[in-house]
């Protein structure tokens, strides 16, 4: 059937029909569209579901019709402005594979249309309806997908003003969910307060300061955790909100459903009445998260043969008295201080260029340096090479006026670190494939291809847990005779800024052409966009180290630390060791960012946790060999 398009008519025509048989009006928009039902109405007008005839598969569409309920010429002429808004915003916003995309906007027979994209699925309130209430796996699922969809908007400077669980769909061909209903989105500039009948928002999901005239990127987080508490409970927001005590208790009514403390706290956060209270991003959200990880691939291998003696390690042995090479002569007796400054001369260096950067990305100076190192043989002809990093003081953590400064970054004080050596790049799949293989097990089995990528050895090693990272490190150890571990996030942060005191080593942004993570949907500041990956990268992908020689500190794969989780500095330690002390000791630090994540999450004070036990496609680690606590801080 055909639907007639007349607000005075909408008579049910039969196929192939080109007028209406009641009114006589048109049935095809544009010689094109027609419309099959009506999906909804609302104060702009109706919804049909319709059909694009010139396309061979003649798919369906949406057709919105602008037909206001609002009365007096000024509301009309805001009605129609916002109408008019909707289609600028789909036009840009549509470009994201969750958000619909506008097909079509004109005018036809003194009515205002626009056509988009159908997103076939159920809403999150049907959902609820059919379900019941939904489980804290449910919500951490819906929170990691929706926040990346509204970090998309609120970096084209739109907010949504409607966050409800009406206008969420999880599209039934990919599951994903869609953000749609743009009719009271709003780009983010000074305007008067909405005038009567401009649609706002609903009531049940509004921040107070939306209400009032006043929304802000934290109204639309105030919306979504308004709608997360709806979705748990399958009560009304108005009920969940005590306005005697001006307080949620909608713990009252979760009915034995169980909601941990971590994303209680988080919600109650993403729903304070005050807007500064809130968290002020969607990036900050995406921060407090803990997604579920993949399980990992496995493939069994034969342990092959222990590694062939670096030549290297009797001239390391002088670094670290006691310990001797696996398979090597008992150690000799600590050498003398002029023995050991002789030793220290034979480490052999490698040559590496920096660069810095200006605002914009571009790159403002080159310069050539070079670091003492030594490489360790694994066998197989697989090495690993450890980079020396001198001691000395640093500022960790980030200033109050860092761009997308989160709290935890805090409060920044002066630490002292002694000297290590570091790895040049993360662990590559194939370093981990010969010490698991060869290095003999020390408390866990360790799989010899756990990552999620493949086709090269070259590629970080990742899917693998912070407690396999440190059997990693254990066989390592005994396999060379040498102290090998997980560095503290104090000797990570130091290793990253090298002496830099900027948001990135390269300077005050980063770029798609520097490192690896998603350059394409997300800038930091004024920087560029470009490539985005979707994958690790091999080691030597990116040519510019910092000024310690080391490559990947931004972006690529997350970095493993030692440190349990703290949710800030107050009581950091300032000498450079692990921070034992934590009520998270299930959660370990992560540092550096990965490729599948935005650039401000790559910056050398960025700070993320992951549960010990868990893995993921974006996570990987670097080692710190400890013989090195004897260097000089000069060397």
């Amino acid at each position: 059937m055909r639907k007639c398009l007349n607000p005075d008519c909408l008579a049910a025509n039969p196929d192939k029909s080109l007028f209406c048989h009641q009114c006589g009006d048109k049935l095809l928009l544009r010689e094109r569209y027609w419309a099959k039902r009506i999906l909804g109405e609302g104060g702009f007008g109706r919804t049909f579901l319709a059909v694009d005839e010139d396309k061979p598969s003649k798919p369906p569409c949406v057709i919105k019709q602008f037909l206001p309920q609002a009365q007096g010429t000024a509301n009309l002429a805001k009605a129609a402005e916002l109408f008019a808004q909707e289609a600028q915003r789909l036009e840009e916003l549509g470009k994201h594979p969750q958000i619909p995309e506008l097909l079509a906007n004109f005018t036809a027979d003194n009515r205002q249309y626009l056509v988009q994209e159908l997103i076939d699925g159920p809403t999150l309130q049907q959902g609820l309806e059919q379900n019941g209430v939904f489980s804290e796996r449910a919500i951490r699922e819906l929170l990691q997908d929706l926040l990346t969809v509204l970090q998309f908007v609120h970096q084209n400077q739109v907010i949504h003003r409607d966050i409800k669980p009406e206008n969420i769909i999880r599209r039934a061909s990919d599951h994903k969910l869609v953000l749609v209903d743009f009719g009271a989105a709003k780009c983010v500039k000074p305007v008067q307060r909405s005038v009567t009948g401009t649609a706002i928002g609903s009531a049940e999901y509004c921040a107070p300061e939306q209400a009032h005239g006043k929304p802000k990127f934290a109204s639309d987080l105030y919306s979504l955790g308004v709608t997360c508490l709806h979705l748990l409970t399958q009560v009304s927001p108005f009920d969940l909100f005590d306005v005697m005590e001006a307080e949620w208790v909608w713990r009252d009514f979760l009915n034995g459903n169980s909601v941990s403390k971590e994303l209680g706290q988080l919600l109650d956060r993403l729903v304070v009445t005050r807007p500064k209270q809130r968290y002020q991003s969607a990036a900050a959200v995406l921060t407090a998260l803990n997604p579920p990880p993949p399980q990992p691939q496995s493939t069994a291998t034969a342990p092959p043969p222990p590694p062939k003696q670096s030549p290297l390690r009797a001239v390391l042995s002088v670094f670290q008295p006691g310990l001797s090479p696996q398979g090597a002569a008992p150690a000799p007796q600590p050498a003398t201080p002029k023995s050991a400054a002789k030793s220290k001369l034979v480490l052999p260096t490698f040559g590496f260029r920096t660069v810095r950067v200006d605002e914009r990305g571009r790159i403002v100076e080159e310069r050539d340096s070079t670091a003492e190192y030594f490489d360790e043989d694994l066998g197989d002809g697989v090495t690993l090479r450890m980079v020396a990093i001198p001691g000395g003081k640093f500022r960790m953590g980030s200033p109050k006026s860092e761009l997308e400064r989160l709290d935890m970054e805090g409060p920044q004080h002066d630490v002292t670190v002694s000297p290590f050596f570091f790895g040049e790049f993360p662990v590559t799949q194939a370093q981990w494939r010969v010490v698991a293989t060869r290095g003999a097990k020390v408390e866990r089995d360790l799989k010899p291809k756990p990552s999620n990528f493949s086709g090269s050895g070259q590629l970080p090693v990742e899917r693998v847990s912070w407690d396999e990272a440190m059997e990693f490190c254990a066989r390592l150890s005994k396999l060379t005779g040498r102290d090998y571990r997980l560095p503290s996030e104090a000797e990570w942060e130091y290793a990253c800024r090298a002496k830099t005191t900027t948001p990135f080593h390269f300077g005050p942004t980063i770029t798609p052409d520097l490192a690896n993570y998603d350059g394409n949907n997300y800038t930091y500041g004024s920087g560029p966009k470009g490539t985005y990956r979707k994958k690790t990268t091999p080691r030597g992908t990116f040519k510019f180290a910092n000024g310690f020689g080391l490559l990947d500190m931004h972006g690529n794969v997350w970095e493993w630390c030692a440190d349990p989780w703290n949710h800030n500095y107050q009581g950091a330690p300032n000498d450079g060791t692990i921070w034992s002390s934590s009520d998270e000791e299930n959660r370990r630090v992560l540092r550096g960012g990965s490729w599948f994540y935005f650039p401000w999450s790559c910056r050398s004070a960025f700070r993320s946790r992951f549960a010990r036990d868990s893995r993921d496609n974006g996570v990987g680690f670097r080692v710190v060999c400890g013989a090195a606590r004897t260097l000089p801080s000069s060397l």
